[in-house]
């Protein structure tokens, strides 16, 4: 178990992200509230997810739609190119993570560490204590004890 963890604030943008996870050299990493609580996890499969995922192509959204066709007849384009009309919030941490938290105790053996992993696909679980994340156990992590048996 890696017990420094490096978690990541939910609403981090993407670019953030990415550049956490290569400047730690790390796949994937706890979501955290501003209070510390474990919330979620993100990973780099979460990254290309969200990049790869066709667009679900023009939306008609009437009230922005409304406005800024109000706003052409009434401001010239120079003027209104200067706004920068945009119609996506910026994507956070929070719109890719998975909400959902496999969690382990602190206390749990390895084979139910294992059996957890296995069960649900997953490349790391989280240790935690009171909600709030304490380690992480990792695939390599579990190489490493079958490799010394």
């Amino acid at each position: 178990m890696s017990r420094e963890v490096l978690t990541v604030n939910a609403e981090l943008s993407l670019q953030g992200l990415a550049e956490f996870l290569f400047h730690n050299s790390i796949s994937g990493a706890p979501v955290t509230s501003k209070d510390g609580k474990l919330i979620g996890a993100v990973s780099v499969t979460d990254i290309i997810r969200h990049e790869t995922v066709p667009e679900k192509g023009p939306q008609f959204n009437s009230r922005h739609d409304y406005y800024v066709h109000t706003a052409e007849n009434r401001f010239s384009h120079q003027d209104l190119d200067a706004l920068h009309f945009t119609t996506e919030a910026p994507v956070t941490v929070q719109d890719i993570m998975t909400p959902r938290i496999l969690e382990v105790r602190e206390q749990d053996t390895v084979q139910q560490v294992a059996k957890t992993m296995i069960k649900n696909r997953i490349h790391r679980v989280f240790v935690t204590r009171e909600e709030k994340p304490i380690g992480i156990i990792s695939t390599v992590d579990m190489l490493r004890i079958i490799r010394d048996i």
